[in-house]
C-alpha cells in the first residue's frame, strides 16, 4: 500500500512539473508572439516612412513644391493682369470713339418692315 501511495505521489509530482513546464512554454510562446508583433509593427512603420519619403521626393521632382507652384501661379496672374491692362490702355481710345460715333451718328431711315406694310 505504501508503494502505491508513493507511486501516486510520484505521478502527482510529475504531473505538477509537467504543468509548470507547459505554463513556462506558454509564457515563452506569448513573449515570442508579443516580440514578433512589435518587430512587425516596427518594420511596417519603417516601411511606411520609407514609402512616404519616396512619395514626397517623387512629388517634389514631378510636381514641384507647393511654394514654387504658388509663386509660379502668382507670377502668371500678375503678368496676365498687366497684359490685360496694357490691352485696355492700347484700345481704350478706339473703343470710346466707336461708342461715341454709334451714339451720335444717327442714320434716320424707315425700317424695312414698315415700308412693306405701307405698300400693301
Amino acid at each position: 500500500m505504501a508503494s502505491q501511495t508513493q507511486g501516486i505521489q510520484q505521478l502527482l509530482s510529475a504531473e505538477k512539473r509537467a504543468d509548470e513546464k507547459v505554463n513556462q512554454a506558454r509564457k515563452r510562446k506569448a513573449l515570442k508572439l508579443k516580440k514578433a508583433k512589435e518587430e512587425a509593427q516596427a518594420e511596417v512603420y519603417k516601411f511606411r516612412e520609407e514609402k512616404n519619403k519616396q512619395f514626397t521626393e517623387y512629388e517634389r521632382q514631378h510636381m514641384g513644391s507647393k511654394e514654387s507652384n504658388a509663386a509660379r501661379i502668382e507670377e502668371n496672374t500678375v503678368k496676365k493682369i498687366h497684359d490685360m491692362k496694357q490691352t485696355v490702355a492700347d484700345h481704350k481710345g478706339k473703343v470710346i470713339d466707336y461708342l461715341i460715333n454709334q451714339v451720335f451718328q444717327v442714320d434716320a431711315k424707315v425700317h424695312i418692315n414698315f415700308r412693306s406694310a405701307l405698300e400693301k
